[in-house]
């Protein structure tokens, strides 16, 4: 079929097989280029099919030559449908591991079940014995409790009072007022059930119980803090009482881990397009100005070029891990840099529909958002007749 681009809202409902494949080529040979990341030897990344996860992936496998598992929700083509961006990732990263000699698993399932648990553990000792690096990289907007079976459903909304500013439409450019009203205190509690560290402490607690987690262990999750110009919707929201309750998990599973010498850190990271973050009011403009800004100052960065950073002037620096006052991993320092922001704040008033792409990089913004899914990626013909049905090797 020839696969084109659908959008509904701010979601693209198809992807393309090598459109997908392309970027994650592109992001291997990046780190083929750089030095050997003297790191993990296993490494087990839940949530790795895009983004910081799929990222951490490649830098782990192909700058470490570490083993891998990668778990990931299952989203194969129909005979109606494409497959997801995720799933055609991790297709052409198993395939490009295989070919390179690496040992490299997919455990396709609801990260959030213990039947998925046991199975990633089930394969961790059969396959690798243990694993010393757990990466946790999971983003979904609802998550069904494993006990309970009660469904959380996350919301990005400010707390207590509506927030007014003003958003784009990434799409057409047009600027506009918009405000946000108040998550409710059931909405609040549902964010932090979706996006908190319940999850995390889960796998933790499951790889330790099955003997699978390697003494001097490390395991990270991401957040996201962001400048003054956001904090109200993000960090100050639902979203930000679901991040501070990641960071006080990340803070008992140190505990835990210190015992046999393992260490848990949450990694803030800096502002890029995502899927959910396109969805989020004032996020998007905010980015786009970002994008302006740092390429403008030579800062700008993408995950890949995020995660060998963090693992190599972080995780695995011979200085040691530098963390900031709440034992943080700080890979967003660049996109918070005085130059950085000053310029962001000058423009932010200044902008309008008018002048939108002479001011920001909403052109970059866009594109990078369809390259999310294997879209507007240079060397790709579009016109082509291409197959959705793509399998994966090593999976289980």
């Amino acid at each position: 079929m020839i696969i084109k681009p659908r959008t509904r809202g701010f979601i693209c409902t198809t992807a393309h097989p090598v459109g997908c494949a392309r970027q994650v080529q592109e992001q291997i040979e990046y780190i083929k280029g750089k030095p050997t990341v003297q790191g993990p030897r296993n490494v087990l990344v839940i949530g790795a099919s895009t983004g910081y996860g799929l990222a951490s992936r490649i830098a782990a496998a192909f700058g470490a030559g570490a083993a891998t598992v990668g778990v990931y929700r299952p989203s194969a083509a129909t005979d109606t449908r494409t497959a997801s961006a995720g799933w055609y990732n991790s297709a052409a990263f198993e395939q490009s591991a295989l070919d390179a000699g690496l040992r490299s698993y997919s455990v396709c399932g609801d990260a959030f079940t213990k039947e998925t648990k046991d199975r990633t553990t089930r394969l961790i000792k059969r396959e690798l014995g243990q694993v010393d690096l757990v990466i946790y990289s999971v983003a979904t907007a609802r998550r069904t409790d494993p006990v309970s079976g009660e469904v959380y459903n996350s919301v990005l909304k400010p707390v207590r009072q509506p927030y007014t500013n003003k958003t784009v439409n990434f799409h057409t450019g047009e600027v506009s007022p918009v405000t946000i009203d108040p998550a409710t205190d059931l909405e609040i509690e549902s964010t932090v059930h979706v996006m908190g560290g319940e999850d995390w402490q889960l796998w933790i607690d499951s790889l330790r119980e099955a003997g699978v987690l390697a003494d001097h262990a490390v395991t990270l999750a991401f957040s996201y803090i962001g400048p003054e110009l956001t904090q109200e919707i993000y960090r100050k929201g639902s979203i930000g009482q679901a991040k501070d309750h990641l960071e006080a998990t990340a803070r008992l599973i140190n505990e835990q881990l210190a015992v046999q010498g393992g260490r848990a850190y949450v990694v803030v990271s800096k502002g890029l397009v995502t899927q959910s973050s396109s969805a989020l009011p004032v996020v998007p403009l905010y980015t786009s100005l970002l994008y302006k800004v740092m390429k403008a100052q030579g800062l700008h960065e993408g995950c890949i070029e995020q995660a060998y950073r963090l693992f190599t002037e972080c995780l695995y620096s011979l200085e040691g891990t530098s963390v900031d006052e709440e034992g943080r991993i700080r890979i967003d320092d660049w996109e918070l840099k005085p130059s950085v922001q000053a310029e962001v704040d000058r423009l932010w008033p200044l902008i309008t529909t008018e002048n939108i792409y002479e001011l920001s990089d909403l052109a970059g913004y866009r594109k990078e958002f369809f390259q999310l899914f294997g879209f507007e990626t240079d060397g790709v013909n579009y016109e082509a007749d291409t197959n959705p049905h793509v399998s994966i090797p090593n999976q289980f």
